[in-house]
């Protein structure tokens, strides 16, 4: 009754991890022998546990990554594709992130861009950052479209709070001047404060001139290259490999 009564508690409370870890028999019984002290401290550790896993749960939820089961444990170091595990270990520990530096992918379609973008993006989300992943030419149709029904600034406060922006396929498809204006825009908000990783079939040499006008480019290009890390990758679409294994 006492047991059932604390565990009421716990739940108005909010300590949902504590009140699981007491109503489980299993961790009673483990725990039976224990000095109250110990025992404490191991309710106390389950509810930092849960709280960190629902944590994880949400951030992830709100990255929307395309390739969810993506993590750097599993990339594939096969040196002819080109990542270096010094590279991707310093990326690993999220300095860039905390720095505001930006990530550039770069390669060949299906040479495995955006399963590393979300496997960064992962990480990110593990060690607490927010994470947002969007294909460049929707983010900013999506912004087009913001300005007609007045959600423009409210959009662009939004993803300039967010600690890691993957834009997905940039320069995949010739740009509009509208698009360019709205792409410094979303940049100028979260150059030297927030990360963004791009990936892109082009190498970022031929950007400049993908943005087809000398002014935006130059201003668009200063923001996000200017103490980047970049990898280009190389080698045999993955997803050709993946049909003929």
């Amino acid at each position: 009754m006492l047991n059932e009564h604390t565990l009421q508690q716990l739940r108005a409370l909010r300590l949902e991890g504590m009140a699981a870890a007491l109503a489980n028999p299993a961790n009673q019984i483990a725990a039976a022998e224990l000095p109250f002290e110990q025992r404490l401290a191991l309710l106390v550790q389950r509810e930092v546990d849960w709280r960190d896993s629902k944590r994880l749960e949400r951030l992830l939820k709100a990255a929307r990554l395309k390739v969810s089961g993506a993590c750097l444990e599993d990339i594939n170091w096969k040196s002819s594709r080109g990542i270096s595990r010094e590279v991707i270990g310093a990326l690993a520990n999220a300095d860039w992130l905390r720095h505001g530096h930006n990530v550039l992918l770069t390669g060949a379609t299906g040479c495995g861009k955006t399963w590393l973008a979300c496997a960064l993006g992962q990480q990110a989300a593990r060690l607490g950052f927010s994470v947002l992943y969007a294909r460049a030419p929707r983010l900013l149709e999506e912004l087009h479209i913001a300005h007609g029904d007045g959600s423009f600034a409210r959009r662009l406060n939004q993803l300039a709070k967010l600690d890691l922006l993957i834009l997905d396929d940039f320069a995949i498809a010739p740009i509009a001047a509208h698009e360019r204006n709205d792409l410094l825009e979303l940049l100028d908000d979260r150059v030297g404060s927030r990360a963004t990783l791009i990936t892109s079939q082009l190498p970022v040499t031929a950007w400049h001139a993908w943005l087809d006008e000398p002014t935006l480019a130059d201003a668009i290009l200063d923001r996000i290259v200017h103490g980047s890390h970049k990898i280009a990758l190389k080698g045999e679409s993955m997803r050709k490999l993946a049909t003929s294994a």
